[in-house]
């Protein structure tokens, strides 16, 4: 599932520096990342037992709240937020309940690594956010897969590398 679309970020003039360009380019990625889950989480929504139905739906929710967030941190930087593509490539077929845990966990995966760069790039009170965000993804990600890792968002980079930030569906 994508992560991230490949556009480049848009600084208005006075925004140069490169901290703050580092800071974008983190916010533009993690933007693009909840815009896939908020796809992704779509398609779980429609293929999910009943009995994670909620759980489901909330995960959902907050990630709409973390989209709208970080359009407004992109926004703040003198940016223009990057747009959803009209669909993503989903990283397997999804055609059961068991197989709408898995994508939601691959998801959360996918997003604590993303909110990892995005701790690291930023400062004040975005890196407080972005610290949140690594670890409600984690915790979330735990729910669904019921395993852990040592350092969420860590492994999840270094597994993937720039590759498994695929690209939206064209």
């Amino acid at each position: 599932m994508s992560v991230r679309s490949g556009r480049t970020p848009t600084p208005s003039a006075g925004h140069g520096h490169a901290a703050e360009t580092g800071e974008l380019e983190a916010l533009q990625a993690a933007l693009g990342a909840e815009h896939a889950a908020v796809y992704g989480y779509g398609v779980v929504g429609g293929r999910i037992g009943h009995d994670r139905r909620t759980e489901a739906q909330e995960a959902y929710d907050a990630h709409r709240a973390r989209r709208d967030r970080l359009v407004r941190a992109v926004r703040d930087l003198g940016a223009t937020p990057r747009a959803a593509a009209a669909a993503y490539t989903l990283p397997f077929a999804v055609p059961d309940s068991a197989a709408a845990v898995r994508l939601a966990a691959e998801l959360e995966r996918r997003i604590a690594g993303v909110y990892s760069d995005l701790v690291r790039a930023a400062t004040g009170e975005r890196r407080g956010d972005a610290a949140e965000a690594l670890r409600e993804a984690a915790v979330r990600a735990v729910r669904w897969s019921g395993e852990s890792v040592a350092f969420p968002g860590l492994a999840e980079r270094a597994a993937a590398g720039p590759a498994a930030s695929a690209t939206p569906q064209h």
